[in-house]
C-alpha cells in the first residue's frame, strides 16, 4: 500500500524528495528529476484529439513537451508543470486525482 505522500504508476512517482517523469529525454528515454520546491504550479487540462492526447512523446509546439507513454490515448486528463522555463513538462498520470493528492502532500498547490 503507497502512503499518501507517495505515487508511482510507472511513468510518473512522487518520490520523497522528488518528481520523477520517466522516459522524458529524446531519444534515450532518460527521466526527468523535479524537485517539489521547483513547481510553480500544476494546471489540470481535458486531453482531446488536439490537446495531446494522441502525442506519444515530444512536444508540437515547443513550449510543452510529453514523456514518452504509448498509453496516452486512453487517458483523459493532462496536467501542465510550470517550472519557470520555457519548456513546460506535460504528464498524464493513471490516475490524476491520487497524483495530485501526492502532489499536494508534498507542499505543491495547483
Amino acid at each position: 500500500m503507497q502512503s499518501s505522500t507517495n505515487y508511482d504508476d510507472g511513468l510518473i512517482a512522487c518520490q520523497d524528495t522528488e518528481l520523477v517523469i520517466r522516459r522524458y529525454y529524446f531519444p534515450f528515454g532518460l527521466a526527468k528529476r523535479v524537485r517539489y520546491d521547483r513547481i510553480r504550479s500544476v494546471r489540470r487540462y481535458a486531453l482531446t484529439e488536439l490537446r495531446g492526447k494522441y502525442r506519444v512523446w515530444g512536444s508540437g509546439n515547443f513550449t510543452q513537451w510529453f514523456n514518452l507513454d504509448f498509453r496516452r490515448h486512453r487517458k483523459s486528463v493532462g496536467l501542465v508543470l510550470d517550472l519557470g522555463g520555457p519548456m513546460q513538462p506535460v504528464i498524464t498520470p493513471v490516475d490524476a486525482d491520487r497524483f495530485l493528492e501526492a502532489l499536494a502532500a508534498h507542499g505543491v498547490r495547483g
